[in-house]
């Protein structure tokens, strides 16, 4: 059911695989109607179409028009990228030739026919396909079944077409009295290409669009767009304003039905996937319909094996639709910055994919980032390779905070051990945390160091509440300077209500058998049923948490510690405060987010006030609960703008952890989206922290300004001089301790 791409696609390929097969596809519309203009292919998916049907696949690479530039215009400036390998065929001709190869093959092509009640069908039929698009049909009638979800965005976006040739993928930033309008356009025949505006709600409705129909709609766009167009016009094709619906669904078929293209998934046009997806969801079906002959096994191998692909594109597309929901954020980038930022919006290209396709422009960048970090630091910035050598990777340029210069943005995140006796670490935190110094990191933070006994999560959790943890952290603090030209911080807090749990091997957040202690939190509230109620804390327990936290903050100076970092995130006795979740408070100390904020910032004054000026304070946070009811991105904005203007000098943003309600939405670089966004809208410098992968991902982040610093935690429990061997990959050269200089000479091979 449906004629799109991706019904066509599996009709010709099914009937070519196996011409006994009665292979029919019901359209309702008409041969030659088409929504929209054209439709962009990368060269890997041709790639792919060359292996399918050699055919279909000649016909439409005789009709692409073809580019390898983006450009982009941004505050008077045009900048461009090379090295992008896309094309553009018009819709009509690729469904024209999709309909001419299916007939070719003997497969039934039925238009203008109406199919009403989809489950008429199922019962004639060995296997149902639909493929009847964003609306489908057959997702509705057996929703149940299917299980959809659709987000409908809030952005307006209209479909146009121009007789403007543009000689490259082209995105337009153009602002008016009316705000700001994104245009994506591209060429898809010598004459004619595709032009989609795409504007938050607000500035749709203070330009009048809503009521200015297709014809009102060319008109204002023709004189905004005056000069770029170059008297060329307009050109409209059912071009209504819509929002961009994202298509999820929990199921992809049952018994003999199944969803394919945008019936099953959709992916903001911004990445240009959508056809791709379709065509390569015919693929996959077909090919697993070959290899199981049972039509059920097919349909659940095909979801197996294809659904987590297209999540993967769908996360990407997310990120890369909510960067143009959001383009207003980064108009105040300078402008080889935001076009960066525009390239790698999706997280799927990153700094080293980008220099494998423009180098000249990845050079600009960087050099971009050493200049501006040498301004920022007041450090010298190491040229790459040595002496006379280029500007480094993004993640070898220096950093100030206060009086504090770290070497390199690479930070190894908190991570507990577990294995302190009574808050005392021993042998095992020096050489855990000295190895990773030593590995090359700029910045090293302490695991979880919890300011009272009543505050720790577990007995095996690292303490700052005893004389004596100062003198055990000293030694740590003074190896880290002596040997490694790392900083090192502290993370110092309570666990709240989450306290008085067995260390994790022993079962995570397991309540303790015997020997726990009494719990406190912003609200009565236990974390799990079958956890310990806390008590809601009073005025005399908020007075001794406070002076628990300054007590450890001057232990902390004591020992040496370069940094102090508050943990205001994870569900611990600070974040509690924070999410409307946990904080059921009547009192001053609940109700919005000022309220929530209230206790969290006196201690945070507190501590500032005890910590020495010329050192810096990170601030841990969680920027979202993943739940319903949670943290709100104002929230979000509110608390960091607050942060900063109690002084905080970076703030470490993390995500959820905070109820066991939550339901995080995973995949590599999962939170870094919520660092930006910290970054550009309360203006305060971020670590961005979340299965930051490699390398690649750390040099993106930091070129984008996405973040100023990363965190990585597995990264460095796998490999302890992962910054080093980054270095070596890259060409950048890190002095070695004397005791190892000898590995400068040493090329690694592990078979």
């Amino acid at each position: 059911m449906g004629g799109g791409p991706a019904g066509l696609y599996f009709a010709l390929l099914a009937k070519q695989r196996d011409p006994r097969r009665e292979v029919v596809v019901v359209e309702r519309n008409r041969p030659d109607d088409t929504f929209g203009f054209g439709v962009v292919f990368s060269d890997a998916t041709l790639d792919n179409l060359e292996g399918a049907d050699r055919p279909s696949y000649d016909a439409i690479r005789g009709s692409l028009a073809h580019w390898d530039e983006l450009h982009a215009h941004f505050r008077g400036r045009v900048l461009a990228s090379k090295g992008h390998g896309f094309s553009g065929l018009s819709r009509r001709s690729l469904l024209a030739i999709l309909q001419g190869r299916a007939r070719e093959l003997g497969v039934a092509l039925r238009f203008e026919e109406e199919v009403l009640d989809p489950g008429e069908i199922l019962a004639g039929s060995d296997l149902v396909v639909a493929a009847d698009g964003v609306n489908s049909r057959v997702r509705e009638r057996f929703a149940d079944r299917f299980g959809p979800r659709v987000d409908v965005r809030p952005n307006r976006f209209v479909w146009l077409g121009t007789t403007f040739p543009f000689d490259a993928f082209t995105f337009y930033f153009e602002e008016n009295r009316h705000g700001l309008f994104r245009v994506h356009a591209y060429r898809y025949e010598p004459d004619r290409s595709t032009f989609i505006v795409e504007c938050r709600e607000e500035t749709f409705r203070r330009a009048g669009l809503e009521h200015a129909g297709e014809d009102g709609t060319i008109a204002y766009f023709e004189e905004l767009f005056a000069d770029k167009l170059r008297g060329h016009r307009l050109l409209k094709n059912r071009s209504v304003w819509r929002s961009f619906p994202t298509v999820h669904n929990e199921r992809w078929s049952f018994e003999n039905v199944v969803l394919l293209g945008d019936a099953a998934h959709t992916a903001h046009f911004s990445i240009g996937s959508g056809t791709k997806l379709a065509l390569e969801d015919a693929m996959a079906l077909v090919d697993s319909l070959g290899r199981h002959p049972r039509v059920p096994e097919a349909l659940a191998a095909y979801e197996a094996e294809r659904k987590p692909k297209v999540q993967a594109f769908q996360r990407a597309a997310q990120v890369s639709l909510q960067w143009f929901e959001n383009t207003e954020r980064y108009m105040g980038l300078d402008p080889v910055e935001f076009m960066f930022s525009l390239l790698t919006r999706s997280l799927r290209v990153t700094h080293e994919g980008l220099k494998a396709r423009d180098p000249a422009f990845v050079r600009e960048v960087d050099a971009h980032v050493a200049q501006k970090a040498e301004a920022q630091s007041g450090a010298r910035v190491v040229s790459a390779g040595g002496a006379g050598g280029g500007p480094p990777p993004p993640m070898f340029t220096p950093l100030r905070l206060r009086s504090l210069v770290l070497d390199n943005r690479v930070v190894v995140s908190p991570m507990c051990q577990y294995s302190a006796d009574d808050g005392q670490i021993d042998d095992w935190h020096l050489v855990h945390l000295g190895s990773r110094a030593l590995g090359g990191a700029g910045l090293v933070i302490t695991e979880m160091t919890d300011v009272s006994a009543e505050g720790r999560i577990t007995p095996g959790c690292a303490g700052l509440y005893r004389p004596d943890h100062a003198e055990r952290w000293r030694r740590v603090v003074d190896f880290v300077h002596a040997r490694s030209r790392a900083k090192i911080g502290v993370q110092l807090a309570h666990a709240g209500r989450k306290g008085a749990t067995k260390r994790l091997w022993e079962g995570a957040d397991e309540p303790l058998d015997d020997g726990a202690w009494p719990l406190l939190s912003a609200s009565a509230v236990p974390y799990l049923p079958r956890s310990q109620v806390p008590k809601a804390m009073d005025r005399a327990d908020m007075d001794q948490v406070t002076a628990d936290f300054v007590r450890a903050a001057r232990r902390a100076d004591e020992a040496g510690f370069d940094l102090i970092e508050l943990h205001f995130a994870h569900g611990y006795l600070l974040s509690s405060f924070i999410s409307p979740l946990t904080n059921r408070r009547a009192d001053a100390y609940g109700g919005p987010i000022e309220g929530r904020m209230r206790y969290p910032l006196e201690v945070f004054d507190a501590v500032r006030a005890a910590w020495p000026e010329q050192k810096p304070m990170s601030v841990r946070i969680s920027a979202t609960d993943w739940a319903p009811g949670g943290l709100t991105t104002d929230d979000l904005v509110a608390l960091s703008v607050m942060l900063r203007e109690h002084g905080a000098d970076i703030i470490h943003v993390s995500a959820g952890q905070t109820d066991p309600s939550s339901k995080p939405e995973y995949g590599r670089l999962f939170q870094t989206p919520l660092s930006e966004l910290v970054r550009l809208e309360a203006k305060v410098p971020t670590i961005a922290v979340g299965n930051i992968q490699s390398y690649a991902d750390v040099n993106s982040i930091i070129a984008a300004g996405r973040a100023d610093l990363c965190a990585l935690a597995r990264a460095h429990l796998y490999d302890p001089y992962w910054t080093r061997h980054a270095a070596a990959e890259q060409g950048f050269e890190m002095e070695w301790p004397p005791q190892y200089r000898s590995v400068e000479r040493y090329t690694l091979r592990m078979r």
